[in-house]
């Protein structure tokens, strides 16, 4: 990317898309964009944020488009009859997709790490570029979430970090493939579980990102990564685990806090020892910082240096965060969407007492179609006897979907498993039930991905609990 072009980014206001324009723009290039929320007079805080940036952002109409030289960017979702994607066709403007984009920046990179994994990726990505920004190597970070480190009040959607050439820090996705673009010198991989494409897929896929990199850190809690070490040179290997003194790095003395979780952390190959103390909460927190702290290794860090950046990780929005507390009821905001996550919250929540009322959004119809039985395992495996779950229908802004799938099938294989679940399809009576149901040391967790008006929804509810 030497040469200064004009990106146009269709969906511009996307987790994955915001912050790639705003490195793009940081860049020197020229940057544009539309997005069907800001159509919808939703979000609007988002958009005057990238406006301040100096990226031009226009309905999704095509009007944006008004060059060849012009290369239009689109995630994977998007659909040929979007009119930006008409308009380009008719100017003969080129067009990439998001992650060839960023596979080119992140590939440039002399030190590129790339996160890859079911779950974790973007905490553990938050924490990998905290830990090198506090040791002043400069990082360039893109991450999918909110990191609450680097948000100011010029940047209150700090999901990217633009720094120097050398560090470039990305999540990585495999959902639709894309992780087969990059070519990481340490490549993360957390944990591998079903979720977007079948397991023999994922296999692969994760396979051949760990194969490309000088250094792969691999957690050996997860059996189907701790297979995948077998695969690859041990001096290529850096293992990590709960409780595993196999692991090079492993996490001893765990103890669960309501605001953190505390650890020791020793590592194999010279017995030292030093000790962290996390801010966000969950042994799933532990473990993605063990991933952190090795990849800070890999990158010639010391282990206490790394550990004591470690302790001032602020997390990142919507990762069990709270949106208030009302009449001794506290409404939590959380991205558990897939099994892995949902269970990780769950769990998390009830190491301390406390009824939970649950209500989960998916964020289409497509993984309800994938996930449906683990969806209902993880439910009913996670939820006391008196937690409640409410969901109503999935999350759906336009375009073409299969909804041949529904949140009814979810609700109707928790319920027959003994566990208490109401469907009620709209988001807004659901919020109303939930606030029905509440009473004084109840917690409510409102669940769901990709989209942000989850938050508001959240903070809706504390100041309903008020009235």
């Amino acid at each position: 990317m030497s040469k200064t072009k004009s990106y146009f980014f269709c969906g511009v206001g996307g987790s994955g898309m915001l912050p790639l324009a705003c490195i793009v723009k940081a860049r020197g290039h020229a940057v544009g964009g539309s997005d069907r929320s800001l159509d919808q007079g939703r979000i609007a805080a988002k958009f005057d944020f990238l406006r301040g940036l100096g990226i031009a952002l226009y309905p999704q109409d095509g009007s944006g488009l008004t060059s060849a030289e012009q290369v239009l960017v689109t995630s994977a979702a998007v659909e040929n009859t979007i009119p930006d994607v008409v308009k380009a066709n008719a100017l003969g403007a080129p067009m990439m997709r998001r992650a060839n984009l960023l596979a080119e920046l992140f590939n440039d990179a002399p030190t590129s790490i790339g996160v890859a994994g079911t779950s974790g990726k973007s905490t553990v990505t938050g924490m990998i570029g905290w830990i090198l920004h506090s040791a002043g190597l400069r990082p360039t970070v893109m991450n999918g979430a909110v990191m609450k480190n680097f948000v100011t009040p010029d940047a209150p959607f700090a999901s990217a970090l633009v720094g120097g050439a050398e560090y470039f820090v990305s999540e990585v996705d495999e959902s639709d493939g894309s992780i087969a673009l990059y070519r990481p010198r340490i490549a993360v991989l957390n944990n591998i579980s079903h979720d977007h494409k079948s397991m023999e897929e994922l296999r692969s896929l994760f396979g051949d990102f760990i194969g490309k990199a000088d250094h792969a850190v691999l957690n050996l809690d997860n059996d189907e990564v701790a297979r995948l070490a077998d695969t690859l040179p041990s001096e290529r290997v850096i293992s990590y685990g709960l409780g595993r003194s196999d692991a090079d790095l492993c996490a001893v003395d765990i103890v669960a806090l309501p605001d953190g979780i505390r650890f020791g952390v020793v590592e194999k190959a010279n017995g030292a020892r030093t000790s962290v103390s996390l801010r966000v909460p969950g042994r799933h927190n532990a473990s993605n910082a063990l991933a952190a702290l090795a990849a800070a290794r890999a990158c010639g860090l010391s282990l206490d240096v790394a550990a004591e950046a470690l302790g001032g990780f602020a997390g990142l929005s919507r990762r069990m965060e709270i949106a208030g507390t009302a009449n001794d009821i506290t409404v939590i905001d959380d991205f558990g969407h897939n099994p892995d996550k949902i269970a990780a919250t769950l769990s998390t929540l009830h190491d301390f007492p406390g009824r939970l009322l649950v209500m989960f959004q998916p964020h289409g119809y497509g993984p309800l179609r994938t996930m449906k039985d683990e969806l209902i395992a993880c439910l009913v495996g996670n939820m006391a006897a008196d937690d409640v779950l409410i969901m109503p229908d999935p999350v759906y802004f336009g375009g073409t979907t299969d909804g041949s799938v529904g949140t009814e099938g979810i609700i109707a294989g928790v319920a027959a498993a003994g566990r208490q679940a109401e469907h009620v399809a709209e988001r807004a009576d659901a919020g109303k039930r939930l606030v029905e149901l509440a009473r004084s040391g109840d917690r409510i967790v409102v669940m769901g991905a990709r989209d942000d008006t989850l938050s508001e929804f959240a903070a809706s509810i504390v100041a309903a609990l008020q009235l």
